[in-house]
């Protein structure tokens, strides 16, 4: 299990483990000799330095997380259209052809919302994503058998025409999967970990007295920066989803045809 996937108990351990450091931090403030001064006027610009380099990096991840998000949105817009498209086409090829292009796409459509609306905390009696990814793959296979004979027996513009749009239903579900595979590098969560850790140790070591309130302010501030990032970077977990809104207006309109 990756724990930067998980953003609930990434809050948890990422506040524990900051917490910890500032714990060693206060320890190595009590157990060694006093700091002068000038010593304390240097860790204050290593501090300084090294909390403006988390905040850099915790901002880019931010906005990694949120291009991320706004991609996963797009595209699920474009499949929406993509079916839609598809299904007007379908028109295109003889009609026994065309029916059976249609039917398949109503079942694809409902694949594809349940891609979207599915958590990995579901109950245990919903359909899981692999089962949901078997049955898409499947309906792909017959959506493309469909096509295929229509317009290898009848060539021509308007059949190739629904060929293309089919290929773009097909295309467009690839580069969804690959966007929703598309997170966060586990090494930039641990480079913001490790400075996370390290400052907090500082704010320990280079206080004037023990001060719980102050020592926990980063480790907090830290701790839900992480879980924003984390949820909006994880499609299936925590509190931002995509939601099939597009799709779901689709499945209206050819529920009303």
């Amino acid at each position: 299990m990756i724990i930067f996937h998980y953003p609930r108990v990434l809050l948890v351990v990422s506040f524990l483990i900051l917490a910890g450091a500032a714990a060693l931090g206060d320890f190595f403030r009590t157990r060694l000799k006093s700091i002068s001064d000038d010593q304390r006027s240097d860790l204050s610009l290593v501090l300084g330095a090294s909390l403006t380099l988390l905040g850099l990096l915790i901002g880019f991840s931010f906005s990694m997380a949120i291009n991320r998000y706004d991609q996963r949105k797009n595209y699920e817009e474009a499949e929406a259209n993509a079916i839609g498209t598809e299904y007007l086409r379908a028109d295109l090829l003889p009609p026994q052809a065309a029916a059976q292009v249609k039917d398949l796409l109503r079942l694809y459509l409902d694949q594809r919302i349940l891609f979207y609306s599915t958590r990995d905390y579901v109950m245990s009696d919903a359909p899981g994503v692999e089962e949901i990814e078997r049955k898409t793959a499947k309906l792909q296979g017959q959506l493309w058998e469909a096509v295929r004979p229509a317009a290898a027996a009848q060539p021509s513009p308007l059949t190739a025409l629904a060929v293309a749009g089919m290929n773009d239903v097909l295309n467009s579900q690839g580069y969804t999967q690959a966007a929703w595979w598309n997170r966060i590098p586990v090494e930039a969560w641990l480079l913001m970990l490790t400075i996370a850790i390290g400052c907090s140790v500082l704010i320990a070591f280079s206080a004037h007295r023990r001060d719980w309130r102050i020592y926990l302010i980063v480790p907090a501030a830290v701790s839900f920066s992480f879980l924003l990032i984390a949820d909006i970077d994880s499609p299936r977990r925590g509190f931002i989803h995509i939601s099939a809104q597009n799709l779901e207006s689709v499945r209206q309109s050819l529920t009303g045809q």
